[in-house]
């Protein structure tokens, strides 16, 4: 089977002709042919064509915009948002300005200035029909004047409502996690408040960033709320704030008497924080973890008192199950060993060790250079420095334990031999490695409906990965300069994202799971080719659709995307 293709190498399209078959059951390329950019794919079907070639051609995107519109159609969000927005209907609505940005945000995230020449180029121009000057930047800015930050809250609560109401989204128990953005606000800029210097997770200390945190439903990557606030507030110090912010926005949408259960992880442990959670008016239950180090007698436990967890998903993993104190309350631990988790943590281990072992030994040749007089230049070594070199060569977790240093001073310059010690690694192995401790008040629930929980934080950590992801659903660019366009900015790629997920949760309900970049990678394979032709009253056009792969065609039919073509 043939198709045409396109890819996106370094931000230009570029297609191809693809000889498929199916290998082992798979659909696998065996043959691929370049034809080259739009421009001389055009120029192909132009000489190919002879006498009746078109005047001109042009190829709009169509598959990954024209699903997103139409799911955004069935959820009503443009006439959700514009009856919250308060503006007279003229000209582009707010609602269609927001979701013309998200849909940009999901496809090919540009900047505003950007947003009208990308809309030419995509089925939307048939399918929301504007002139072009009506999407420029500060047109759109405009508008936004009207989408404050209290109405985008009320959004929110009314869309996630009904996306729990109408995808039968489960409420019980909701992940929560924190991340941050870089930006590039210039230092001297008095003008935002949210962005500030912190603690990047992304290592651009360098650069102002924003905080950004979130309700992740349990069973699906899909958001129900989130909180922008400063980045200068650690995640721990902002989870009072934002959690307490969070769960009043949930009674509201889903009543005050709602049993909600609450994951997070370590990083957000603290007492003041259990004490917000069962102290406060409208209380959360809690799942979340435990530092080893917090409660080195459950490590000690032997695994031969562990239970097998029952289901398929559990694997082979095994819990113990205990009550002890922490944080000044009794609560229920239970300590997880998964054997796949303690192999990829001993491949690790075993990974630096090695890159120990060998910066172990060049430092002890450079020393023995210093004793044989090879070496002159520089700051001559001394005991102190030697041992702080060896305390940096050995900072990374369990590696201090795995080594037997022992120092010489037989010569003018220290020396050191060392030992690998077999015996902690297999202490590492028996204790601590595979292992996770969790920690919950919620002593009703079995072992595997805390260990199930717990693993859901994986969702949001897919959210944030997904988020930062330069070719889809990316936050960046992101070229604002005040609170409330960034604000607006980030409702947009939440928009975008929540839009995405429920796209793949539709997917994966009829039998077909891909991630998000899988699922809009082989949407956009799917493109429309409108050919102009000289008639003696003027030009006509003819419509085509590119044929994608097998997946990109299963994928467009269960959508009905069809809908959509022009012939």
């Amino acid at each position: 089977m043939s198709s045409l293709i396109k890819k996106t190498i370094n931000g230009n399209q570029y297609y191809y002709i693809v000889d498929s078959k199916r290998v082992n059951g798979k659909p696998t390329h065996i043959n691929q042919v370049y034809l080259g950019s739009v421009n001389e794919v055009i120029q192909i079907l132009k000489e190919g064509a002879g006498a009746a070639s078109p005047v001109y051609s042009t190829v709009l995107e169509f598959g990954a915009a024209a699903a997103l519109f139409d799911l955004a159609k069935r959820l009503n969000v443009v006439s959700l948002i514009d009856g919250l927005a308060g503006k007279r209907q003229q000209g582009i609505s707010v609602g269609t300005y927001l979701l013309l940005a998200a849909i940009n945000r999901a496809v090919a995230p540009s900047s505003k200035k950007m947003l009208a020449d990308w809309y030419e180029k995509t089925i939307l121009s048939r399918l929301i029909p504007c002139e072009k000057k009506q999407l420029s930047s500060q047109r759109f800015w405009d508008h936004m004047h009207y989408w404050s930050e209290d109405k985008m809250a009320a959004f929110e609560e009314q869309f996630t409502q009904q996306l729990v109401n109408q995808y039968q989204l489960p409420t019980e128990c909701v992940v929560y996690d924190a991340t941050n953005f870089f930006t590039f606000i210039d230092t001297v800029n008095d003008k935002v408040e949210v962005a500030q210097r912190g603690h990047s997770k992304e290592k651009r200390n360098d650069l102002r960033i924003i905080g950004l945190s979130m309700l992740v439903s349990s069973e699906e990557e899909i958001p129900l709320f989130y909180e922008v606030y400063e980045g200068n507030k650690p995640d721990a110090m902002q989870f009072a704030v934002v959690v307490e912010k969070l769960r009043k926005r949930y009674a509201r949408a889903f009543g005050r008497d709602a049993d909600i259960t609450l994951v997070f992880d370590r990083g957000n442990n603290s007492q003041n924080n259990l004490d917000l959670l069962a102290g406060s008016e409208l209380p959360f239950h809690f799942v979340g973890g435990l530092r080893q180090s917090q409660c080195s007698e459950v490590l000690a436990v032997p695994k031969a008192q562990y239970k097998a967890l029952d289901g398929a998903e559990f694997g082979k993993a095994s819990a113990y199950r205990t009550q002890i104190t922490v944080y000044g309350r009794e609560m229920t631990v239970v300590a997880t060993h998964n054997p796949e988790l303690l192999q990829g943590q001993l491949q690790g281990i075993l990974i630096n060790r090695e890159k120990c072992r060998r910066e172990l030994l060049s430092l002890q040749e450079r020393l023995s250079r210093w004793e044989a007089g090879e070496l002159r230049r520089g700051k001559a070594p001394t005991k102190e420095s030697c041992a702080k070199n060896v305390d940096d060569i050995l900072k990374g977790q369990d590696m201090k334990s795995l080594f037997v240093i022992e120092w010489h001073e037989t010569g003018r310059f220290p020396q050191f031999s060392f030992q690998i010690s077999e015996q902690a690694l297999s202490e590492l192995q028996e204790v601590s490695l595979g292992k996770t401790i969790l920690f919950t008040d919620r002593p009703d629930w079995s072992n595997e409906q805390i260990v199930h929980a717990y693993r859901s934080a994986w969702h949001i950590e897919q959210v944030f990965r997904q988020m930062k992801n330069p070719n889809h659903l990316s936050v960046r660019p992101m070229w604002h300069w005040t609170d409330s366009t960034i604000r607006v900015h980030i409702f947009c790629c939440v928009l975008a994202f929540r839009l995405c997920s429920l796209l793949r949760r539709e997917l994966k309900a009829k039998g077909i799971e891909l991630s998000i970049n899988q699922m809009l990678e082989a949407l956009s394979e799917k493109q429309q080719l409108i050919h102009y032709y000289q008639k003696k009253r003027g030009l006509t056009e003819t419509y085509s659709l590119t044929l994608g792969s097998e997946d990109t065609e299963k994928i467009f039919d269960l959508f009905d995307l069809k809908q959509y073509q022009l012939h």
